[in-house]
C-alpha cells in the first residue's frame, strides 16, 4: 500500500481516527434518482475513520416525503451499533433496495440520530458542493470519494486486512 500525500485543501484518510469521529459540517449534498432530486441539504454529519473516505449522513427530513422505505436488512457496526436499512422509492422508477442505513438506537454518536447514510453507486448522481461523488471501492462501505480526500481507500480487493 502506497499512501498518497494530500495537497492543499485535501485530507488523507490515513489521518482519520480509529475509533471513528462524527462531525457536523455545512456542505451541500444533492441526491438524484430516476431524474428526481430525492434529497437536498446543507445539514450534514460526516463520519471519519482511518482508511475510509468520509461517510455522509443526511437528516431524514432532507428526503422527499415517502421516498425512504424501511428495508428488512440489519447490520452491526462495532463502533455505531445496529444499523437499519432503507430503500429509496421514486414513483415510476425501479426502487433502490438497501441503499441507505441509519442508527435508530444510537447512543455512541448522538450526532447521527435521525440521519441516513447512502451508498452512492446506485444513484443517478450524488454531489457534494456541486462535485460528483465517487463510491468507495468494493460495495461494502459507504464512503463518498471527492477531490478533497486522498487514499488509498479500504474496500478494493486486497484491502480487507488493513
Amino acid at each position: 500500500m502506497r499512501r498518497v500525500e494530500p495537497g492543499p485543501g485535501q485530507e488523507s484518510v490515513w489521518d482519520y481516527p480509529r475509533p471513528p469521529r462524527a462531525e457536523a459540517v455545512r456542505r451541500r449534498a444533492v441526491v438524484t434518482h430516476a431524474g428526481t432530486v430525492v434529497a437536498d441539504t446543507d445539514d450534514l454529519v460526516r463520519v471519519l475513520e482511518t482508511s475510509h473516505p468520509p461517510t455522509w449522513y443526511l437528516p431524514r427530513t432532507a428526503f422527499t416525503d415517502g421516498v425512504l422505505r424501511p428495508a428488512q436488512r440489519r447490520t452491526v457496526c462495532e463502533w455505531k451499533g445496529t444499523a437499519r436499512y432503507v430503500d429509496v422509492v421514486v414513483p415510476g422508477a425501479a426502487p433502490l433496495t438497501e441503499v441507505g442505513w441509519w442508527y435508530p438506537e444510537d447512543a455512541v454518536y448522538p450526532q447521527l440520530a435521525d440521519r441516513v447514510a447512502l451508498y452512492p453507486a446506485p444513484f443517478d448522481e450524488i454531489t457534494l458542493d456541486g462535485e460528483r461523488v465517487e463510491p468507495q471501492p468494493g460495495g461494502f462501505y459507504g464512503g463518498w470519494i471527492t477531490s478533497d480526500v486522498v487514499g488509498p481507500f479500504k474496500g478494493a480487493p486486497g484491502t480487507w486486512g488493513w
